[in-house]
């Protein structure tokens, strides 16, 4: 090949020589090619890449040789870090070139000075165990270059004591803190502005996206190429960002803020504290006027609760009665200052929120246990996404395992705008054929039926028993991982690990090291989870992941397209549902040595005609009904071929 980058990942390469079990990959050498010339002609391309092509050598490789100041998004922190800390520093090194590489990740990943000394200060955190972490916290605070957290990993990633010690945009001071010079995150944005390469995740790059709209981003404006990885992503975390939300944490966080910055800056403004304390009353009566249980629902569905909409009226009230004495306040100090200006913004939210939404805008609201929130989400994030690529000239390049829909990229090219893109498919190298073996067992009821879960752990059971452990048991909804983590704690053999229990890191460790466990997940584990080897060598999933009939949004988008004369189902719950299974079934083969079993439960893949569209979608897997084709192929550990199989579709 002429192109330089594919001629670097080639066999007489700088890879191949200087990196140690270095596999040469044609698709691999032409997407490198593609991306190249895409980088040199400031276009837009779109690239399914499948599992085993090493999509990620195959932009790094053109972007480290293009000389341009490249941004690279991902999905998850987990290839985040890999990216920067493994992938970059290689193909740098293997390639020679002089590129500088930062890291940048959102400020609640980096330990806040402030904060730190203020947790210090209030003292009695309470609890042995949790005022040792924070003693380990302070002594790796004098030692760390970065302030990442991440590098703490004897900190669980999910303790309550890193929202304590770490700062939001909201409750930062900015330039009037007093460790503004020794700041963590202002470092990390000097070296992301002055780096070559900024590797950033979805969610960073819109929340800089959303700023520049209001004249504050400071990413965007220098960089000539974007590449996305997990770009399957995008669509709904945009949508996020272009929104408008508020939660009652945030409300309980300004409440908490101000009473301890008052005794802290002793404004003297008589009932400041108790202001604050009547709020976080009206907050918490608003959270029990939704009702008991969880929901997720258009705003529009409590016009007729009358209790839910008198407490908004008070939490208004409430809130304006304590930004007018925070403006009294202000001037004491940056705390109250800070409190001021994160109260004046709640409230314009809060107007926006329960009042006439604009145009093409979905009003929504959703709660948990003990919270809830309001959010008004966009229709359609396309225009938007498509005004800032019309904006700038720069190379955008979009690559995941999971884009097209039965070959077709119309999906993601009209939920992100990119019509013109160029769109190329390239398929895994892996050899599906005798390494998997698609399960869809007869006699299933269908997914509505009472006793439908029950008929899936049925069926599992004989499977898990022959892949002896070593299984992903993935479900559609919470409420099926429950009723599956009780029928299974007495029915199976092997060790169970259930989503929940434990953090999702921890829990894939434990999946590795035990060798034959089962692991039951839901929602985070259908992605991003790389398990290679003989420790996972069936992946079960329980029904076709469409999304919930009741969701605000679904619905309203659902509605918008049929008054344009267009199916829902075929344009919007179907291509969603397709990626989602694509996803999950890829947790099965993440290497070309690994042979199972993808066991699909939902009759309708065979009965209804849009299975056909799960199934082309699909790597071309063999497919059996049988239960004993499953069982002769898990028997056999290294087979010359893939047993003959007793189909009936």
């Amino acid at each position: 090949m002429d192109s330089p980058s594919a001629q670097c990942l080639g066999p007489g390469g700088p890879l191949a020589s200087r990196l140690p079990g270095f596999v040469v990959r044609p698709a691999q050498q032409q997407i490198a090619a593609r991306i190249e010339t895409v980088l040199a002609e400031q276009s837009i391309y779109i690239v399914e890449s499948g599992t085993g092509t090493g999509k990620t050598f195959a932009y790094l490789v053109p972007a480290l040789l293009s000389g341009k100041k490249v941004l690279i998004s991902t999905g998850t922190r987990n290839l985040q870090d890999q990216l920067y800390r493994r992938d970059l520093p290689l193909v740098r090194d293997a390639l020679g070139v002089p590129v500088s590489v930062a890291l940048l990740k959102g400020r609640s990943n980096y330990l806040c000075l402030a904060r730190l000394e203020r947790v210090e200060l209030e003292g009695g955190f309470g609890g042995r165990r949790r005022d040792a972490m924070l003693a380990h916290i302070r002594k790796w605070a004098g030692v760390t270059v970065s302030g990442d957290i991440a590098e703490l990993s004897d900190v669980p990633e999910d303790s309550e004591l890193w929202p304590l010690v770490t700062s939001t945009s909201d409750n930062c001071f900015g330039s009037q803190c007093g460790h503004y010079g020794q700041c963590h995150v202002n470092r990390a944005r000097r070296e992301a502005l002055a780096a070559d390469v900024l590797v950033v995740n979805h969610h960073l790059f819109f929340a800089d996206l959303a700023l520049r709209e209001e004249g504050f981003g400071q990413l965007l404006p220098g960089v000539e190429a974007l590449i996305f990885d997990e770009a399957h992503q995008l669509p709904e975390i945009a949508s996020g960002f272009f929104g408008i939300s508020l939660s009652s944490q945030q409300l309980n966080a300004l409440c908490r803020d101000a009473i301890v910055e008052e005794i802290k800056e002793k404004s003297a403004v008589a009932g400041l504290q108790e202001a604050a304390r009547r709020l976080e009353k009206s907050v918490a009566d608003t959270r029990l006027a939704f009702g008991t249980e969880p929901q997720r629902s258009p705003w529009s569905s409590m016009d007729q609760r009358q209790e839910l909409q008198g407490a908004i009226r008070e939490t208004r009230t409430r809130l304006g009665a304590l930004t007018g004495l925070l403006e009294a306040a202000a001037i004491r100090g940056p705390g109250l200052a800070n409190c001021l200006n994160r109260a004046l913004d709640l409230s314009g939210r809060l107007e926006l929120l329960i009042g006439t939404p604009p145009p093409d805008f979905v009003p929504w609201f959703e709660t948990a246990a003990r919270s809830f929130a309001l959010h008004l989400t966009p229709m359609a994030i396309a225009p938007l996404f498509r005004r800032h690529i019309e904006g700038d000239r720069k190379a955008w390049i979009f690559t995941s395992a999971t884009l097209a829909i039965d070959h077709s990229f119309a999906h993601f090219r009209d939920e992100l705008g990119l019509q013109e893109a160029i769109a190329e498919q390239w398929e895994s190298p892996f050899d599906y054929a005798h390494q998997t073996l698609l399960y869809i067992p007869e006699s299933m009821p269908p997914p509505a039926a009472p006793d439908y879960t029950e008929r899936v752990l049925e069926a599992a059971l004989p499977v898990i028993e022959a892949s002896r452990g070593r299984t992903f048991v993935l479900f559609t909804s919470h409420r099926a991982l429950k009723f599956a983590a009780a029928y299974l704690a007495s029915r199976c053999s092997f060790p169970l690990l259930v989503q929940g229990s434990a953090p999702r890191a921890r829990l894939l460790e434990r999946f590795r090291l035990a060798g034959n466990a089962v692991l039951l997940g839901t929602g985070s584990f259908w992605e991003g989870v790389d398990v290679r080897g003989e420790a996972l060598s069936t992946v079960i999933i329980d029904k076709l992941p469409f999304a919930a009939p009741d969701d605000p949004v679904m619905r309203a988008r659902g509605e918008a397209l049929e008054r344009d004369g267009r199916s829902p189902f075929m344009e919007s719950l179907l291509p969603d549902a397709v990626i989602a299974l694509k996803q999950g079934a890829g947790r099965l083969i993440r290497d070309a040595n690994d042979r199972g079993v993808l066991m699909l439960c939902d009759p309708r893949l065979l009965a209804k005609g849009y299975g056909k569209i799960f199934l082309a979608s699909l790597p071309p897997m063999p497919r059996t009904r049988l239960l004993g084709d499953v069982q002769q192929f898990l028997r056999t550990e290294c087979p010359a071929q893939t047993p003959e199989l007793h189909a009936r579709d």
